[in-house]
């Protein structure tokens, strides 16, 4: 994991460029908003105050909330994870899937899907990830902490099988996920196996085939613009995080 931003090299670019309209004659380079939005997401630096060698920060938010609308950024973290599992050797699509959740506080002037988790006594948003074996973001939703972990995996299974297609076999979570979602998989003719650390251990303990989502809660880190969520909307919070997972892909290309 490269901890400091970095531009996007020629290699990077024409990785994800086809996902944009480069026909069309504009005022700002498109590359340029890429680097910037990336640059936001690694520093957290606030819209307003985006350095003035950026272009206007108008104009940047436009294009995030254009390609935001437009699901871009969900469709090029898809296009990476192929290709990146492809360049490892990997079939293009997992057959095998982890699922976690992560409560994060919230802005304090913010009130939309707002909520308290009562375990991690955390008053904020509570986001779901699902990645393959590798860490890899496959799917991610965000909503109120004080929601259920299994409910709120429910609505997304048919997005998962939508961008996972056919080889999903077996998805892996912990208790939180053995009741509705699990029967909910059933239908679907997926298993779910629940994979939790015994009760007996004390502090963190990798838990075999799952420590795999909280390496990737743990990426979250290394980008300030998640550590917190401070979006007023949850469309805006899941694309920032489609947006880590692309820099952590782009970073191997």
């Amino acid at each position: 994991m490269t901890k400091q931003w970095q531009p996007l090299t020629d290699p990077q670019w024409a990785a994800i460029s086809p996902f944009f309209d480069l026909r069309r004659k504009r005022t700002h380079n498109l590359r340029h908003i890429v680097d910037a939005l990336l640059w936001l997401l690694r520093t957290g630096c606030q819209w307003r105050n985006l350095p003035s060698h950026w272009p206007h920060w108008q104009a940047v938010y436009y294009y995030f909330d254009q390609w935001k609308q437009a699901g871009i950024f969900e469709q090029i973290n898809a296009a990476l994870n192929q290709l990146d599992r492809q360049q490892a050797g990997r079939a293009s699509h997992p057959s095998v899937l982890c699922i976690d959740s992560q409560s994060v506080k919230l802005h304090p002037m913010i009130c939309e899907q707002r909520g308290l988790d009562g375990n991690k006594r955390i008053n904020g948003r509570k986001r779901t990830l699902i990645v393959d074996t590798q860490g890899r973001l496959w799917v991610a939703d965000v909503s109120a902490a004080n929601e259920a972990d299994g409910p709120l995996a429910v609505p997304l299974i048919t997005n998962m099988l939508w961008r996972v297609g056919e080889r999903l076999e077996k998805i892996y979570g912990d208790q939180a996920y053995n009741g509705v979602f699990a029967r909910e998989l059933e239908g679907w003719s997926i298993v779910f196996e629940k994979a939790s650390r015994p009760e007996s251990a004390q502090g963190f303990v990798p838990v075999a085939k799952r420590w795999v989502v909280e390496r990737s809660i743990a990426w979250t880190n290394f980008f300030r613009r998640i550590v917190k969520d401070y979006e007023y909307t949850v469309a805006s919070s899941v694309n920032w995080l489609y947006l880590a997972n692309i820099q952590v892909i782009l970073q191997r290309i």
